[in-house]
């Protein structure tokens, strides 16, 4: 096998590397967010982006669950829900600027009267909101979108701070997983048997992975991962959760049993899972443990679920990685993402 670093001349190796020092670096452009616009009478908010940009506003929900009490939403669209009105706080999110489907949700903004915060690079979106005096939080370009996570999540949560729809406590935990991801980064960059994402990418490579997780807790990290496998690893991966799951994709696993057997069952697990959940996914595992070519349970340190979870973002970074080594395959480029857009592009 090839050295990694013949295989990745775009170094994302190193972009996965840099996530705490990115997270570190979106503290800094938080802090210095000031609203020039004034925002009042929020009573829900709606992050519209695609892909890694819109797994940022899910990111967003999830850590600050708790300390939020108006719905939030992440719409993947070109259009946002009906009930979109002056009272929803519209977050356009788009890394480079450029996303038709979040420049047409901005649009539909605008017509619902909306409140609408942009967060980028750059691009379309930018031109577009400093054209109408809307606020827009500028930030550093130079990075594949998926590999903008934290600079894209990170402001977003200082956005709704500045609005007092959050306090700090979720702020207040990123230094500690900084901290954390940090002291791990260089075992899980080593393309070596003792690093556990190098090992676990050796076990799925050459497989399907299924990854579930819990409906609360670890959901978006399901949708994470399953995200990196296809990107980066160039694999077709899906995922699910409980305990929805335990209601209709269990009696699936039944049939065509060879095409089973070259499945690899990845479970998300966190201590703050639902205890019922946590006994579902135990008793879910037992049922279908040999029908799946293997098992794979990823459970990762911290003392908070914030350290947690973005601990478990940073592994699964690096075992899509890992996978995209193993089968030769150059993780930077997405080209039949390109392609499509070129079609589009002349279909516009």
């Amino acid at each position: 096998m090839k050295s990694y670093t013949s295989l990745d001349p775009g170094n994302m190796h190193q972009s996965i590397y840099d996530f705490p020092d990115h997270i570190e670096t979106a503290m800094e452009i938080g802090k210095s967010i000031s609203m020039n616009r004034p925002y009042s009478g929020i009573q829900n908010i709606v992050v519209a982006g695609m892909g890694g940009s819109a797994i940022g506003g899910d990111v967003v929900r999830t850590l600050a669950k708790n300390e939020l009490d108006i719905p939030m939403m992440v719409s993947r669209n070109y259009t946002l829900p009906n009930w979109v009105n002056e009272h929803t706080l519209v977050i356009c999110s788009s890394y480079s600027g450029n996303t038709e489907e979040t420049l047409s949700a901005f649009d539909h903004a605008r017509d619902k009267g909306a409140q609408i915060v942009g967060i980028s690079t750059g691009g379309s979106l930018t031109e577009r909101m400093k054209g109408l005096d809307l606020d827009v939080v500028a930030i550093p370009p130079g990075l594949q979108p998926r590999a903008a996570l934290a600079i894209s999540f990170v402001p977003m949560l200082y956005v709704l701070n500045a609005m007092d729809l959050i306090g700090i406590e979720t702020i207040g935990e990123l230094d500690h997983a900084v901290s954390l991801i940090q002291s791990n980064r260089d075992r899980y960059g080593a393309e070596s048997d003792e690093n556990p994402t190098y090992a676990l990418a050796q076990r799925i490579y050459q497989t399907v992975p299924v990854i579930y997780a819990e409906s609360d807790a670890t959901a978006t990290l399901a949708v994470r991962w399953k995200g990196q496998l296809s990107e980066n690893s160039k694999m077709l991966a899906y995922h699910n959760e409980l305990p929805e799951m335990n209601h209709n994709e269990i009696v699936g696993w039944e049939n065509n049993a060879d095409l089973i057997n070259q499945i690899s069952v990845i479970w998300l697990t966190d201590e703050s899972d639902h205890p019922r959940t946590a006994i579902r996914q135990d008793s879910t595992r037992e049922i279908i443990n040999n029908l799946a070519g293997n098992h794979e349970v990823v459970s990762v340190e911290g003392s908070s679920m914030t350290e947690r979870y973005l601990h478990t973002i940073h592994f699964g970074d690096w075992v899509s990685y890992w996978c995209a080594i193993l089968h030769g395959t150059d993780p930077t480029p997405v080209k039949k993402i390109d392609r499509l857009k070129r079609i589009l592009s002349e279909k516009s």
